[in-house]
């Protein structure tokens, strides 16, 4: 599995001795994307092949890194692993991502996309959810619950489709947009996750603004309605 972080060094741990209690779970690569914090260190003693951005790079590249890493690390497997992305700051909620392996193993999905089961206040990023839900609609017709959640199983023939991902935190919306549009099969799974509570502060409001920016980009590339919609909209 992929987990893809950036100065995440008091949950990094957490997380990943959780994801290494997942039935199958041999191998865990967290990409530290650029972290001034202690992230790398922490993750690796944890137990986690740790690879290395020197600059911050974004989510999408984080996850390309994570990815090949894996297909080195698995050179001598006869099939491709499929490929489990979390989030760094699940901490031991990660441990309850099982369900979102099973479509994709059974054969039955080529990307299942989580479902927290659990509330998290937003803090006002309702926002960029209905900018990427309405785009995902109208690109595709299908109605996403929770288009932003990182929490994805895909089988690598899926990952491979949808290269290269999309810029940063455009990443979610272009890849479900990408493999609905190329014929693979999407579905959620409901999971007892939680990331942590999103803030108010200046730092997460431009956090969101930052969202808001890579999934509108991509949305405009994808869906000439939304580009249409955002022309004359200034973008941070």
């Amino acid at each position: 599995m992929v987990i893809p972080a950036k100065d995440e060094a008091d949950r990094i741990a957490a997380t990943v001795k959780a994801a290494l209690e997942l039935p199958g779970a041999g191998l865990v690569v967290v990409v530290d994307d650029g972290s001034a914090d202690g992230t790398a260190r922490v993750a690796e003693q944890a137990g986690a092949k740790v690879v290395r951005h020197g600059r911050n790079r974004g989510k999408g590249a984080a996850m390309e890194s994570g990815a090949e890493a894996v297909r080195l690390l698995d050179d001598d497997r006869r099939e491709p692993r499929h490929l489990l992305f979390l989030d760094a700051d699940l901490a031991e909620t990660a441990r309850d991502a099982a369900p979102l392996v099973e479509p994709v193993r059974r054969g039955e999905a080529d990307m299942a996309i989580a479902v927290f089961s659990t509330t998290v206040k937003l803090g006002g990023h309702g926002f960029v959810v209905r900018l990427s839900r309405e785009g995902i609609r109208r690109a595709t017709g299908w109605e996403a619950t929770q288009p932003l959640n990182g929490q994805r199983c895909l089988t690598r023939a899926a990952f491979e489709a949808a290269r290269p991902l999309a810029a940063g935190f455009g990443v979610e919306t272009a890849l479900t947009i990408d493999l609905l549009r190329r014929g693979f099969r999407v579905t959620e799974v409901e999971v007892p996750l939680a990331h942590r509570a999103t803030g108010t502060d200046w730092r997460s409001q431009l956090h969101r603004a930052r969202q808001f920016r890579d999934v509108a980009r991509a949305l405009a590339v994808r869906e000439p309605a939304v580009a249409r919609l955002l022309r004359g909209t200034r973008l941070p």
